[in-house]
């Protein structure tokens, strides 16, 4: 289903199922209140459908649940094709992670019903809801059955509605890192319900890292060879990379493909033995492969769709800089030792910026930026991003150039012939 699809289904089907399931809450508390102590928590599944970057960005959040409960008794539910990042940072057991897909709306739901059946049938007695105000999400939430449901309320804020399903109502910090809501998520768990708004600790006392990945001897063979087979040439000087495209999800933070182009030739002008990768998810080929043709050059190649994810990120430790909208691969470089310059707009790097790695950020900071958040569910006014086109090619050229004058972190190789 596309974004706009998803956004229609959980703004009408979606509030209406959270108001008549927050009337049948209700009724039950009042037919069998919860008057007795919650017994320690056994099984803890966190639900993080969309966006394979902000599931990097709840590393440390996952890491603090297994502390809790131990690695066996926590899972995690995801859109299929956000499945992926879990498997390569391999926290937890691919038997523990539940799959929707959500393609058509009639497999969505099927996939939701035998998610609901295991769920029950493992007995996970608390869930975790990381995607803020989502309605579907608190609805699965809810459906789990589970006695401890932690997850962001709206309060007396104009916030999306989606009722009161949760058990321990978490407010939303407009001035947090992503990372660390998600850390006071799982935190929320050992909170008293009543003590609103959860959660009342220290910031400081919760530190946030990035996953670490470190590919095999194969893996970078694989990899190599992809490189020999695209080039006619070996690769003698640095590599830079460049990820031209955002998601559907949020088109707005696109730069502008001519941008992609001009920096793409600027770099290959002023450095002779540089090679050029263009890279890109399946979806994104066919304009990934228009940057790399209008680049034209021999040193210049397209491997978007070419690769897997996995593979994607043994490049980026084979590789000396990463250029690439506030997307995904932004996060994904934070678990390598490879420059990746972000270009950030529509939202803001305060909130969504990577976490560990070396990551560069270019954000104008325009007057109406951010203009996307939590609270208009990412759903943005603006038909004209000048927030994105107000980074000049120049200056990201320059933040290359600062990038490639620093030497590669020890441990990552370059290709070799």
């Amino acid at each position: 289903m596309k974004p706009e699809t998803i956004r229609k289904i959980d703004l009408g089907i979606g509030k209406i199922a959270c108001f008549a399931l927050t009337c049948f809450r209700l009724v039950l508390d009042k037919i069998s209140p919860a008057d007795r102590p919650q017994a320690p928590v056994k099984r803890i599944l966190f639900i993080k459908l969309i966006e394979q970057g902000a599931t990097v960005l709840a590393y440390s959040a996952i890491l603090r649940a297994i502390e809790m409960v131990g690695r066996q008794n926590v899972y995690f539910c995801v859109f299929e094709e956000n499945r992926d990042i879990l498997d390569i940072i391999n926290i937890l057991p691919a038997e523990n992670i539940f799959v929707i897909r959500n393609r058509q709306f009639s497999i969505f739901l099927l996939d939701i019903l035998k998610s609901l059946y295991r769920i029950r049938k493992i007995g996970i007695d608390a869930t975790v809801d990381m995607e803020f105000f989502a309605r579907a999400s608190a609805i699965l939430s809810y459906l789990t059955g589970a006695v401890r449901r932690v997850g962001l309320h709206r309060f007396t804020s104009e916030a999306p509605y989606r009722g009161d399903l949760m058990t321990h109502r978490v407010h939303y910090n407009p001035y947090l890192h992503t990372a660390k809501a998600y850390h006071l998520l799982v935190a929320a768990l050992d909170a008293s319900p009543e003590d609103l708004p959860l959660v009342k600790l220290p910031v400081a006392g919760f530190e946030e890292r990035a996953p670490t990945f470190v590919p095999g001897e194969e893996e970078l063979k694989k990899v190599r060879s992809i490189l020999s087979r695209e080039f006619t040439q070996p690769a003698a000087g640095p590599i830079v990379l460049l990820n031209p495209n955002a998601s559907d999800m949020l088109p707005l933070r696109k730069w502008d493909t001519e941008y992609f182009v001009r920096l793409g030739q600027h770099i290959l002008a002023n450095y002779p033995e540089a090679s050029l990768i263009i890279t890109g998810a399946p979806s994104e080929r066919e304009s990934a492969e228009r940057v790399c043709r209008e680049i034209g050059s021999a040193r210049a190649v397209c491997l978007a769709g070419k690769t897997t994810l996995r593979e994607l990120l043994v490049l980026y430790t084979l590789a000396d800089v990463l250029v690439t909208n506030d997307s995904g691969p932004g996060h994904f470089a934070s678990m390598t030792g490879i420059h990746s310059i972000v270009l950030y707009g529509p939202e803001t790097p305060k909130l969504f910026g990577a976490i560990g790695g070396r990551s560069h950020i270019l954000y104008a900071r325009l007057a109406c930026s951010p203009c996307v958040n939590v609270f208009n569910h990412r759903f943005s006014p603006c038909r004209n991003n000048v927030c994105m086109q107000s980074i000049s090619v120049e200056t990201v050229y320059r933040k290359v150039e600062e990038c490639l004058k620093e030497p590669r972190t020890s441990g990552f190789q370059k290709p070799v012939a």
